[in-house]
């Protein structure tokens, strides 16, 4: 009985030292792949941007006329405003060596700030959809919420709230509609939105 133990404890040994190594290789094989791209990346030139997707935020479809004596509205308002003479295009899910690659090295801060941009306008779309949820103002805020989600959005929060409204009142159609959109997300969100909105909505 010593004698199997003993063996068997052996084997265990062999066993993770194998795996450790076998997982050694693979950082290091990652490794010299990630560098051999941005080798590539850092040497690729510059390219005409005009065929990104470029965003145009619809203001005059947006409930600005809801909420007019509110801080928090008025603030994401001003922020949409500002952002409306700006460049914005969804970027997410792309590394900088993925944009390096695609447009040359000379465009990674451009395309950073038009990615920042949109950023910033999702977030404000979802800071005020919510406080027009707060204050009872629900079919306003689904305006802004399909908007964002129309563009690519990754925050789990719209979505959520987004099929909750359907739901609420029975539109199933657009959940499976906003389960298609999820399923497309570059993201590592895209998986986690849609299995939380198979798991709520199935």
């Amino acid at each position: 009985m010593t004698l199997w133990i003993f063996a068997s404890s052996i084997i265990i040994v062999i066993l993770i030292a194998h795996n450790v190594k076998r997982q050694k290789r693979s950082a290091q094989q990652a490794d010299i792949e990630f560098w051999a791209r941005e080798q590539k990346a850092n040497s690729t030139r510059k390219k005409n941007l005009d065929g990104l997707k470029y965003i145009t935020i619809p203001l005059e479809t947006f409930p600005t006329h809801v909420l007019q004596q509110d801080s928090v509205a008025m603030e994401c308002i001003e922020t949409l405003e500002a952002l409306t003479s700006r460049k914005i295009v969804n970027l997410t899910g792309f590394t900088n060596t993925d944009l390096k690659l695609e447009y040359g090295t000379a465009n990674i801060t451009p395309l950073s700030e038009y990615d920042q941009n949109y950023t910033v306008m999702v977030r404000t779309l979802q800071k005020w959809a919510d406080r027009l949820i707060e204050t009872g103002h629900d079919d306003d805020a689904a305006v802004l919420m399909e908007f964002a989600v129309d563009t690519g959005s990754d925050i789990i929060h719209t979505y959520d709230c987004l099929a909750g409204y359907y739901a609420s009142r029975g539109d199933f159609d657009k959940i499976r509609r906003l389960k298609g959109l999820a399923g497309n997300l570059r993201s590592s969100s895209g998986k986690i939105i849609l299995r939380h909105l198979n798991r709520e909505f199935p």
